[in-house]
């Protein structure tokens, strides 16, 4: 090897020596600087985190709220409005609780981020509504009480065929009352009863003129109310004459 190129390395080796030097000098004089700073850093870290956890469980009884109110959907906007804090807060709170309960997230130009949180009462509303009854003529109280009952012999199947004649208003409370055996109907058979899809009296059921609208409907011009408690549906008239 040449005089030359040892000379060349050793000024290499000189250029990148300097530097190193210069940084372990540095961190010899200031590594309780450095290790205070750190310190400081993770500490207001876990204090933010720790903030946050106290600030969620405040905050837990409105998202649960909210969850029941709107059968599961929710959106940044409708938490932010209920709890009155930002929408981006509104918006980490919902990606957390989304993450935690396995929530579906969809996204539409219309409402924008929509989060569907699905419970038991909901999974059962959603299968109770799935399928869409078929248009059937309108039926007497009577018949749809018998048919919840047992099935109807070939005899009674030719009576139903045929159009009986206007019922009174002390027929039909007659007749309502017969077919209440258990004070109630379920969604299904109100759809029926109203000669609607079921899926129709799911969306109309919290609407405040939704006794109208079935009364409206209704064969017997009976109006039905809806139970949150019970999930079932009550007469209007029979729940006036409990109050009397």
């Amino acid at each position: 090897m040449s005089e030359k190129s040892i000379e060349g390395n050793g000024k290499t080796f000189l250029v990148l020596l300097l530097p190193i030097s210069f940084l372990i000098i540095f961190l010899v004089t200031t590594w309780r600087i450095l290790l205070a700073v750190i310190v400081l850093v993770i500490g207001f870290k876990l204090w933010q985190e720790y903030q946050w956890q106290q600030w969620t469980v405040r905050v837990n009884p409105i998202f649960h709220q909210l969850v029941r109110e709107n059968q599961g959907r929710l959106t940044p906007m409708d938490l932010a409005i209920k709890g009155n804090f930002p929408g981006t807060t509104a918006k980490r709170y919902l990606d957390g609780k989304a993450s935690e309960f396995g929530a579906s997230i969809v996204n539409s130009e219309e409402a924008g981020q929509s989060y569907y949180f699905i419970t038991a009462s909901i999974l059962g509303n959603i299968l109770d509504s799935s399928e869409p009854v078929k248009e059937l003529p309108a039926q007497p109280v009577t018949k749809t009480a018998r048919s919840l009952l047992a099935p109807p012999t070939p005899q009674e199947e030719e009576l139903e065929t045929e159009s009986l004649p206007q019922q009174t208003h002390e027929e039909a409370k007659r007749s309502l009352e017969k077919q209440l055996i258990f004070g109630s109907l379920i969604q299904s058979e109100l759809a029926k009863r109203l000669n609607v899809y079921s899926s129709t009296v799911y969306k109309r059921r919290n609407d405040p003129e939704f006794p109208e609208w079935s009364r409206s409907k209704d064969p017997d011009n009976i109006a039905w109310s809806y139970s949150e408690k019970t999930k079932e549906f009550f007469p209007v008239e029979e729940e006036e004459q409990g109050k009397s």
